[in-house]
C-alpha cells in the first residue's frame, strides 16, 4: 500500500471535535497498528468504535456510546480508531471483527478476538443515540465487570457532542 492510500482522506482539523468528544468521556485513540494489537491481544473486555464523519449514523454512535458509558457497569478497554484518518490502524482493528465487512462507523465489544456484540452502519443510522445506547447498556451488563461510569455524571452532562454532516468536512488536499 502506497503512502498515498495512507494519507488521512479528511482534513485532521475538521475531525478533530469528533475525536475529542470521544476522549473527553474515556475513549482510547487507537492510532497505530500497534495500539491495536496492545489492545486486543490484552485482557478483558473492549468496547471498539470505529468513528467516522458520516453525519446520520456517527452523528448518533459517538452521543449514544458516550451516554452508555454512564452505566454502572462498563467495558475494561474504551477505544476507538477513526476510518478514513488513522487508516492502519483502523485497518488493523477491523481485522479482528474479521466476520464482518468494514463498516463506519461501528461499534463492537469483543473478548478474547470474540466479538459479543456489534453495530453495523445499517444497524446505527436508523437509531437515535438513546437507542444505541440502550443496546451498549444490555451489552455491558450482560459481559462486563468494570465500575462506571467512564466520568462523573456532572462532567459527562457539561461534554455537548459534536454535530456536522461529513459533506461539509473537505477532504484533505483540497
Amino acid at each position: 500500500m502506497s503512502n498515498f492510500n495512507m494519507m488521512p482522506t479528511y482534513d485532521p482539523e475538521s475531525v478533530q471535535p469528533m475525536r475529542d468528544e470521544l476522549t473527553v468521556v474515556g475513549f482510547e485513540e487507537l492510532l497505530t497498528e500497534e495500539d491495536v494489537d496492545r489492545v486486543f491481544q490484552g485482557e478483558g473486555t473492549t468496547l471498539l468504535l470505529v468513528n467516522s464523519v458520516c453525519g446520520c449514523a456517527a452523528g448518533n454512535a459517538r452521543p449514544g456510546a458516550m451516554l452508555a458509558l454512564q452505566n454502572e457497569k462498563i467495558p475494561d478497554n474504551i477505544t476507538t480508531v477513526f476510518a478514513g484518518q488513522d487508516k492502519a490502524a483502523a485497518a488493523k482493528a477491523r481485522g479482528y471483527l474479521t466476520d464482518y465487512p468494514p463498516s463506519s462507523p461501528c461499534i463492537a465489544l469483543v473478548k478474547d478476538r470474540q466479538v459479543l456484540g456489534i453495530m453495523e452502519r445499517h444497524h446505527i443510522e436508523n437509531l437515535s443515540a438513546q437507542q444505541v445506547a440502550g443496546t451498549l447498556v444490555e451489552w455491558f451488563s450482560e459481559h462486563c465487570s468494570q465500575q462506571g461510569p467512564s466520568i462523573p455524571r456532572e462532567k459527562f452532562e457539561e461534554v455537548v457532542p459534536h454535530q456536522a454532516c461529513g459533506s461539509t468536512i473537505p477532504l484533505t488536499g483540497s
